[in-house]
C-alpha cells in the first residue's frame, strides 16, 4: 500500500503558499533534526515532514526495519543515507519531483554482459507497486532483466501473493491473462492453459523449483514456502529441459523463500469461508561471521470447512530453507513437507456426446459423495550451489528430488448423461506413488570477443522418475449436479500399487547471450540435444512397451533496444512432448513413434514507462500430436495457435496499480484424423481471456488500500467437433487491507470476495473434455504481524 507522507502535500492542501515543486534531496540546506530511532516507516515519516520533502512509499518495504534516528546538521541527502542505512533501500527521484523507496539494486562490474546476472542466490529487484519483478530466471541462463529476455516472462512477488491471500500457484495465476485454470475449486489437483495449451494435467511435477523439473510436489504447490511465481510463456525445452508431462504452452517456476538481509519473524491468521481457518509462521535470519550462515523457516496449519457444501480440508506445510552466502561460493538446501486431505473432495465433469452442456450449479454445490477422502502428501528437496572460479566463470549444480503418495476414495470423474443434469460415476480406491530425481551441472562464462560481449552457459542434466499405479472400483453412482443425491458407501479393498511406468529425460545444452553497443542488441543463440526413454509395466513387472529417442532443439532469441525504455524482440524455439505408443486397440498396437516437435515464432516489444510497464507479443505455435483413425494409430493431427497477448503492470499514478492484461486467441485444429473437425477451435482453447486487477491507496485514510478484480473468459468447447460449448464468463472481485502498528508492531489485516455476484459458470475445460465448476462467493480474512 503506497503512503503519502510529505509536508509540503499537507500544507499545499491547508492552503499554504509554499513552492510548486518538492524541494530536491540535492539542493535543500543543512538543517538540525533530532529524530528519535525507531521504526524506519515511522522515522522517514518525520523526516519528510521536518525536510519538506515528498516522500512515498509502501509499508511493506518497511515493516520490520529499523533506524537509528537523527541527531545534528544534515543536509536531506546526508540525513536520508543516514536514515537508511543498513535497510537495503534507496530513494528514488520520480517525475514529479517527489521521492519513492525501492529496493537498492547493485551496479553490476564491466564483465557482465546483462542487466542481472545470471546467479539465482540474488533476485531481480521488485518493480514499482511491488506486485512484479524487474527480472526472473529463465532455466539454464538464470536471472535476466525483464527487457533483456527475448520472450514474454512474469514474475509475481511475495508482496503480491501475500495482499492477494493466495493459497495455492493456481491462486496467483489469476492475475495473468495468458493462463487459465483448469482444476476445479475444492479440488485435488492443480492444471493450467498457457497460450491456449495444457500444463499439469498429468502432474508428473510439471512445474519447475528453483529452475529445475522434479522437486515441486505433484498435485499442487502451495504459496507458504514460494518467494515468487514466475511464467515464461512458450515451450521452454531449451531453457528448462523437456517438461516431464510434455507441456509447451509455457513454464511455471516458483522460486523459493531464502533468508532475508533483515530478520523477520511473521505470523499470520487466516480464515475463509464457511469455518476454514490457517495459521502460517514465517522466521528468517541470517547467523555467523558476516552473517553468510542463512535460514528460513515457513510452517503453516489449515483445517475446516470450506464453502463446497460437505466438504472439509486440512492442510499441513512444513518447509526448511538453508544457505551459505560466501564471496565465492553459495549455497542452498530447500526441504519441503506438505500433506493435504480433503472430504468430499470436487471433481471435474465428462458429458455424453450427444448431451448439450447444461447451465451450472452453484459453486457451492458438490456432487461428490460424503464419504469420499482423498489424501496426498509430498516430500520434497533441492540441493544447489554456485561458485566463481573467476570473476567470469561461474560454476552450478542442481541435486534434489521428490515423492508423492496419493490415496483417494471417490466416485470417480462424474459423468453428465442427459439435460436435466443427471450423473453417473464410478467410485473407486485409488493408489499412487511417484519418485522423481534430477540433477544437473554446468557452468557460466562472461567474455569479450572485440567489440562484442558473451554470456554463455553449458549444461548436462538428467531427470528420472517412477510411478507405481492401483485402482479397485465399484458399482455406478448415480447423482445430479442441481440436487445431488447421497448414496451408501460401498465396500471397496485397498488396491496394491504394482510399477506401471518409468521415464528419464537426459541432455547436454549450449547457449549463448552475444551484446553490442551497450547492450542495446543482443541475440542469444542456443542447442539443447534431449534424449527420452520411457519403459511401461505390466502387473507382473514385465516391459510391455519401451521408448528411447532423441531430439535437437534450438533457440533464436534477438532484443533490440533504440531507446532506453523500449526493447523489441523476437524468438523461434522448440519444444518437446514425449512420442505416443500405439494404443492395445490399434491394429499397430505397441508401435513407439517419435517425440512431438512444438514450434513457435513470437514477435513482440516491451516499454517500461519508469513506474509503469507494458508487453504485447504476437505468437504462433504449432503441435503435432497423434490420432486413432481406421482402426490405426499415426501421427496425422496438428493444433496451430495464434496469439496477440499484452500485459501491463506498476503504477499508473501515485498510489494506484494496474495488473492484468488480455490475450487473443486464434486456435485451429489444422490437421485431424477426422476430416470434419479440420479448422475447428482446439477444446478448452477460448478467442479471449481478459484480467484487471486494481489497487487504490485511499487519501483520506492512511494506511487503507482497496483492492478489485475483473476475469473474462470467452466460450470454450469441450469437444473437437464444436458441439458443446462452455459460456463465457465474467467474475469480479474486490478486498480492502489496512496496515498498521498495534503495540509497536506492523500489522495487515486483509479482506477479500472472491465472486462478488456469486454467478453460476463453468469455469474451463480440460483437453481431455472435462469441465468445472466456478468459484462461488467466498469471504477471505487475515491478519499479519512482524515481530
Amino acid at each position: 500500500m503506497l503512503v503519502i507522507r510529505s509536508a509540503l502535500l499537507s500544507l499545499a492542501l491547508a492552503g499554504t503558499a509554499l513552492a510548486d515543486v518538492p524541494a530536491p534531496l540535492e539542493t535543500a540546506r543543512v538543517r538540525a533534526y533530532q529524530i528519535a530511532p525507531g521504526p524506519l516507516g515511522a522515522t522517514l515519516s518525520s523526516f519528510a515532514m521536518e525536510a519538506g520533502i515528498a516522500l512515498s512509499f509502501l509499508p511493506a518495504l518497511t515493516e520490520g526495519l529499523t533506524s537509528p534516528g537523527l541527531s545534528g546538521n544534515y543536509s536531506p541527502r546526508q540525513a536520508m543515507s543516514r536514515l537508511l542505512a543498513g535497510s537495503g533501500l534507496e530513494a528514488v527521484l520520480r517525475n514529479d519531483g517527489s521521492y519513492t523507496l525501492v529496493l537498492r539494486q547493485v551496479t553490476l562490474s564491466d564483465t557482465t554482459v546483462s542487466g542481472v546476472e545470471p546467479r539465482t542466490n540474488s533476485l531481480p529487484p521488485l518493480y514499482s507497486g511491488n506486485q512484479v519483478a524487474t527480472g526472473g530466471r529463465l532455466g539454464m541462463l538464470g536471472n535476466t532483466d525483464i527487457m533483456d529476455a527475448p520472450f514474454s516472462v512474469s514474475t509475481y512477488s511475495a508482496a503480491l501473493i501475500k495482499d492477494q491471500q493466495a493459497t495455492t500457484v493456481g491462486d496467483v495465476l489469476e492475475r495473468d491473462s495468458s493462463v487459465r485454470s483448469t482444476g476445479q475449486t475444492g479440488g485435488i489437483v492443480d492444471s493450467f492453459f498457457i497460450r491456449g495449451f495444457p500444463v499439469g494435467e498429468g502432474n508428473l511435477g510439471e512445474l519447475a523449483f528453483d529452475g529445475v523439473y522434479g522437486v515441486a510436489s505433484n498435485y499442487r504447490v502451495f504459496t507458504d514456502y514460494a518467494e515468487r511465481i514466475e511464467v515464461v510463456k512458450g515451450p521452454g525445452a531449451l531453457l528448462y529441459g523437456m517438461a516431464p508431462n510434455s507441456a509447451v504452452g509455457g513454464v511455471i517456476n516458483i522460486v523459493p523463500k531464502r533468508s532475508l538481509d533483515e530478520d523477520l519473524t511473521r505470523y499470520t491468521a487466516s480464515y475463509a469461508q464457511d469455518a476454514h481457518w490457517g495459521n502460517h509462521l514465517d522466521i528468517s535470519r541470517r547467523l555467523g561471521e558476516a552473517r553468510r550462515l542463512g535460514v528460513r523457516i515457513n510452517a503453516s496449519v489449515q483445517n475446516g470447512d470450506t464453502v463446497i457444501d460437505q466438504q472439509s480440508r486440512n492442510i499441513d506445510i512444513g518447509a526448511l530453507s538453508l544457505d551459505y552466502q560466501g564471496e565465492r561460493l553459495r549455497t542452498s538446501l530447500d526441504l519441503i513437507s506438505q500433506q493435504e486431505t480433503f472430504d468430499a473432495a470436487s471433481r471435474p465433469f465428462l458429458i455424453d456426446s450427444d448431451v448439450a452442456i447444461p447451465t451450472a450449479a452453484n459453486g457451492r454445490t458438490n456432487v461428490s459423495q460424503d464419504w469420499g477422502w482423498s489424501r496426498t502428501r509430498d516430500k520434497s528437496a533441492l540441493l544447489s550451489g554456485e561458485y566463481d572460479l573467476t570473476e567470469a566463470l561461474t560454476v552450478f549444480a542442481h541435486a534434489g528430488g521428490g515423492k508423492s503418495a496419493v490415496a483417494r476414495l471417490s466416485d470417480q470423474t462424474p459423468s453428465i448423461v442427459n439435460a436435466a443434469g443427471d450423473t453417473s460415476s464410478i467410485p473407486g480406491y485409488y493408489r499412487f506413488n511417484v519418485q522423481r530425481y534430477t540433477v544437473d551441472v554446468g557452468a557460466w562464462l562472461r567474455f569479450d570477443t572485440g567489440p562484442i560481449s558473451h554470456r554463455s552457459t553449458l549444461q548436462a542434466s538428467r531427470y528420472r522418475d517412477e510411478l507405481s499405479r492401483g485402482i479397485i472400483s465399484g458399482a455406478p453412482v448415480l447423482s445430479n449436479i442441481y440436487h445431488p443425491v447421497n448414496r451408501p458407501e460401498p465396500s471397496i479393498a485397498k488396491p496394491d500399487m504394482p510399477k506401471v511406468s518409468a521415464s528419464e529425460l537426459s541432455g547436454v545444452a549450449i547457449a549463448d547471450t552475444l551484446s553490442i553497443l551497450d547492450q542495446r542488441a543482443q541475440i542469444t543463440l542456443g542447442l539443447r540435444q534431449q534424449r527420452i526413454q520411457s519403459s511401461n509395466y505390466n502387473n507382473a513387472g514385465a516391459v510391455t512397451s519401451a521408448y528411447d529417442d532423441s531430439q535437437i532443439t534450438p533457440l533464436f532469441g534477438v532484443v533490440l533496444k533504440p531507446w532506453e525504455h523500449v526493447a523489441f524482440y523476437y524468438n523461434a524455439l522448440e519444444g518437446l512432448s514425449k512420442g505416443d505408443v500405439a494404443p492395445s486397440n490399434a491394429a499397430n498396437a505397441g508401435e513407439v513413434f517419435a517425440p512431438y516437435v512444438s514450434k513457435q515464432h513470437e514477435v513482440g516489444v516491451k516499454i517500461d514507462y519508469g513506474t509503469f510497464m507494458s508487453t504485447l507479443a504476437l505468437f504462433q505455435i504449432h503441435k503435432p500430436s497423434g490420432e486413432l483413425a481406421a482402426g490405426r494409430f499415426s501421427v496425422q493431427g496438428q493444433q496451430r495457435n495464434r496469439g496477440l497477448e499484452l500485459s501491463v503492470s506498476g503504477e499508473v499514478t501515485q498510489g494506484t496499480r494496474l495488473l492484468g492484461g488480455v490475450t487473443l486467441l486464434d486456435a485451429r485444429l489444422t490437421k485431424t484424423a477426422n476430416a470434419a473437425n479440420q479448422g475447428n477451435a482446439p477444446v478448452g482453447v477460448p478467442k479471449v481471456q481478459a484480467n484487471l486487477w486494481a489497487e487504490w491507496d485511499t487519501p483520506w485514510v492512511e494506511g487503507l488500500t482497496l483492492t478489485s478484480g475483473a476475469l473474462y473468459t470467452a466460450r470454450q468447447y469441450a469437444n473437437q467437433a464444436n458441439t458443446q460449448q462452455l459460456d463465457a464468463w465474467t467474475r469480479f472481485d474486490i478486498g480492502a487491507r489496512f496496515s498498521t502498528r498495534i503495540a509497536e508492531q506492523p500489522t495487515t489485516f486483509r479482506a477479500t470476495v472472491q465472486n462478488l455476484f456469486d454467478r453460476q459458470y463453468w469455469s474451463g475445460v480440460a483437453s481431455y473434455g472435462a469441465f468445472s465448476q466456478g468459484s462461488p462467493r467466498t469471504l477471505s480474512l487475515s491478519a499479519t504481524v512482524d515481530f
